[in-house]
């Protein structure tokens, strides 16, 4: 089959794969969509450089050990010259294999001494690269426990079996809602396997969990690791909040005071590609809001408005006492503003990933009426402004919600 005239690349050219956008939170490994020629059609988790720099033979390319089981047809799970756990799981549409999924590119627990064998002296004379910036990029090569690699393996056949059928469904060799109700199956069974991980992940205790943290932030501090210290009261601290899953109502100040601990350790991640400012009026923080609802939205300004841009960007987050019985909290950011097709679907009530935009405004509505929640006040080149609207004086129950005139 000519390589343009491909399914699977018109299916990327189309964009149906940000579909699966959603489940790919569930990882940050490695994972990609590659030709049966070896050419890398989508990252949808990008690659470490060590991959993508030193042992790619050139940009868009997959590495001479995907090249050569591409061309045997071997799939499945391998280990690359450099020691690293790979995966390569076929796209399929009957018995035509019409790309893979690959990825992982990580070392497994016990495995991790292979970076040491790695010939630095070899790599910087054949790829023309400096010393420093292939050992930096061995050393920031995962090391990753064999349960993460297995509930990433599901990941990556997830995936391939999905898009197969979406191709199949493309070219009309299976019936559309089969292959759809196949889908959600699929989905369904995702969630629930992430669910019972997490449910698994509680069976540690809360207070066991602080309390380590809390010692080993006495240790960096007679260690005078006094970053390290910091870093680590704050995130048991925003863990702490974070596990409040009652229905209370909180003070915007506590509120705030979590958002502050958790733009603390993002600033220490992002460095100076970050800045952010917090100006909320000392009239304003004795109001209440449910907790977790402002932290979202700095998250989703993080992600879209300050990773992506090379040069990072700021957030600002301020409020206004519009009137006695009004008040809104804005979160700006300088980033590129929402894709227009992701705002068309927030106004069309059909929004479901990254923000939780639906669920937010829905939850606000209960606490305060259908007057109030959230909106997307600016969203142009220059960045975008989300509108957290409450009042006052919240309903004493959801059902009061109704009889509220705007």
């Amino acid at each position: 089959m000519n390589n343009i005239d491909n399914p699977l690349r018109k299916l990327i050219s189309s964009k149906l794969y940000t579909r699966y956008s959603g489940i790919l939170s569930l990882s940050d490994i490695s994972l990609f969509l590659v030709d049966t020629d070896g050419e890398i059609l989508h990252e949808l988790i990008p690659p470490p450089d060590f991959c993508s720099h030193v042992c790619h033979p050139e940009k868009g390319k997959a590495c001479l050990d995907y090249k050569s089981r591409l061309e045997t047809s071997k799939e499945g799970m391998f280990v690359c010259k450099h020691g690293l756990q790979n995966i390569l799981l076929p796209i399929k549409v009957k018995d035509n294999t019409l790309g893979y999924v690959g990825g992982m590119q990580t070392y497994l627990e016990g495995t991790e001494y292979k970076k040491h064998t790695i010939d630095i002296q070899t790599l910087h004379k054949d790829k023309d690269l400096d010393f420093e910036f292939i050992a930096k990029s061995i050393a920031s090569l995962k090391v990753l426990q064999s349960s993460k690699v297995t509930v990433h393996e599901q990941l990556c056949n997830h995936i391939a079996n999905n898009i197969s059928l979406d191709l199949a469904e493309s070219v009309n060799e299976v019936n559309p809602q089969v292959a759809r109700l196949s889908i959600e199956k699929e989905i369904l069974e995702k969630k629930i396997i992430d669910l019972e991980a997490k449910n698994m992940s509680l069976v540690v205790n809360p207070h066991f969990l602080f309390n380590t943290l809390n010692t080993i932030a006495r240790i960096a501090y007679f260690e005078q690791s006094h970053t390290t210290e910091e870093l680590i009261y704050c995130l048991s601290d925003l863990l702490r909040y974070n596990l409040k899953n009652d229905d209370q109502l909180h003070t915007i100040a506590s509120e705030i005071d979590n958002i502050e601990k958790y733009l603390h350790i993002q600033k220490v991640r992002f460095k100076n590609r970050l800045e952010y400012n917090i100006d909320i009026p000392e009239q304003v923080k004795s109001y209440r809001i449910p907790n977790m609802v402002i932290q979202p939205v700095v998250e989703n300004a993080i992600i879209h408005g300050v990773s992506k841009s090379r040069d990072g960007g700021s957030i600002n987050i301020y409020a206004k006492n519009s009137n006695a019985n009004e008040i809104t909290i804005f979160i700006a950011d300088n980033g590129h503003g929402f894709p227009k097709k992701v705002l068309d679907q927030i106004k069309e009530n059909n929004y479901s990933n990254g923000l939780g935009f639906q669920s937010t405004d829905k939850r606000l509505k209960q606490y305060y009426g259908k007057c109030f929640g959230l909106e997307i006040v600016k969203s142009d080149y220059s960045g975008s402004t989300v509108a957290i609207k409450i009042s006052t004086q919240p309903l004493r129950g959801a059902s009061d919600e109704q009889n509220i005139d705007c």
